[in-house]
């Protein structure tokens, strides 16, 4: 557990931080950051430590739902604080202990696994509950460590540091959420690797049960970001309503600057679900192009089976009449009667042939579906002056020339 306080230089207006309360001057704002190790197995202890630190008690439900590493992205309103569940997608940058050894265990849901972090939040007081091993919010913790190496005039620069507590959340929320948008340019790429696979033609697709994990990845992802966008949208309602209980006492960021900030996070996530929704869309399209390839191949086998077998219909009736059992049928002892039914059956083959020939059954030269759906156009170029084979304007070039001849001659 951490704690930082913030002050405010009424003189010079400028913000600085430190570790330890100062005597003489009381806090702009209290930070209280907290892992989940500081809070399991000892909450009525924490909630009393809370209470020492911020005069704040927690609600009894509050703290409940702080232990539950599972609880979805919630905002509750109470008269001394509010509080916020985010929930945190875990990237590889995190180190969060997710193993045999870890504290808690995480619910991975299609190998997708998050975090929560609880933000609670009044107006001189933010107390965030997290997992060790967060990196969005350790780097924002070791960005502070760094300021407060600095002499206090030098603190607020170049950046100039939270000035509540509401501002401060807004803060450690954009560095999670930016972290978002870096995931498009992998997920992207996983489904080009699927869509490749999907329609490739050189052997069968097999991994059907790692693709339907991953769609399934792609729809918690959407419900994730729905359930963050529910959260940010009842934080800006309580910003509006009751701005007064949560700003500053003394110096506080506008209304409208905190509602624009709260508006970028939630266009962020939107972001995020809208890519999801189209990456979940361009796999589905590309599962729906892969079993119309299958069905047209399929259909096409059927097809050559049907021809084979309509050529061999009427020779196996030839060779059936003439493999009946009777003492006399005509052309049996004959000695050319063997090449008199081979040539009857051969012009039998060459007259089917020629009928599906010119029904466009056969000879067409197609290639499969899958491979041409496979093929990689390697040779294709973009003319960038096709406009100059317009016939058109072909014409009117060449009347414009044959008129600058005329002028040129008479000149």
């Amino acid at each position: 557990m951490q704690t930082y306080y913030f002050y405010l230089n009424s003189a010079e207006a400028y913000t600085y931080v430190t570790k330890a309360p100062l005597l003489d001057k009381e806090p702009e704002f209290i930070w209280v950051d907290c892992t989940r190790a500081d809070v399991i197995h000892r909450a009525e202890a924490w909630q009393k430590e809370m209470l020492e630190l911020t005069q704040i008690t927690l609600n009894e439900y509050h703290v409940r739902d702080i232990l539950n590493v599972e609880h979805p992205c919630i905002f509750d309103a109470m008269d001394d604080y509010n509080l916020l569940i985010f929930r945190k997608l875990i990237t590889p940058d995190d180190k969060i202990n997710a193993g045999e050894s870890a504290l808690e265990k995480h619910e991975s849901v299609f190998g997708l696994a998050t975090t929560p972090i609880n933000f609670i939040l009044s107006s001189q007081v933010l107390i965030t509950v997290r997992e060790a091993g967060n990196r969005a919010v350790e780097a924002y913790v070791e960005r502070t460590e760094t300021i407060l190496c600095r002499p206090i005039e030098e603190q607020n620069k170049p950046r100039k540091l939270a000035l509540n507590p509401l501002d401060l959340s807004l803060r450690l929320l954009n560095s999670m959420v930016d972290g978002y948008l870096d995931l498009r340019i992998p997920l992207t790429r996983r489904v080009e690797f699927w869509q490749q696979e999907l329609l490739q033609g050189h052997r069968r697709f097999t991994q059907w049960n790692q693709l339907l994990q991953e769609n399934m990845a792609f729809q918690q992802m959407e419900n994730l970001c729905e359930e963050q966008i529910e959260a940010l949208l009842e934080l800006r309602d309580e910003i509006v309503e009751n701005y007064s209980h949560i700003k500053g006492k003394k110096r506080a960021e506008k209304q409208d600057i905190m509602l624009v900030r709260v508006d970028d996070l939630s266009s962020h996530v939107e972001r995020i679900q809208k890519h999801t929704t189209r990456l979940r869309g361009a796999i589905q399209a590309a599962m729906d192009l892969h079993f119309s390839a299958i069905a047209n191949q399929t259909n096409e086998n059927m097809r050559i089976l049907a021809i084979i077998t309509a050529i061999f219909a009427p020779l196996t009736l030839l060779t059936g009449i003439y493999g009946m059992n009777f003492d006399i049928i005509p052309g049996l002892k004959d000695p050319m009667g063997f090449w008199i039914m081979m040539a009857a059956m051969l012009i039998c083959t060459v007259v089917l042939i020629i009928f599906f020939y010119r029904r466009h059954l056969v000879g067409r030269g197609e290639r499969s579906v899958m491979d041409m759906l496979a093929q990689q156009h390697k040779d294709q170029h973009v003319n960038l002056f096709w406009f100059l084979d317009y016939e058109p304007l072909k014409q009117t070039v060449k009347g414009t020339l044959k008129e600058v001849e005329k002028l040129t001659k008479l000149k």
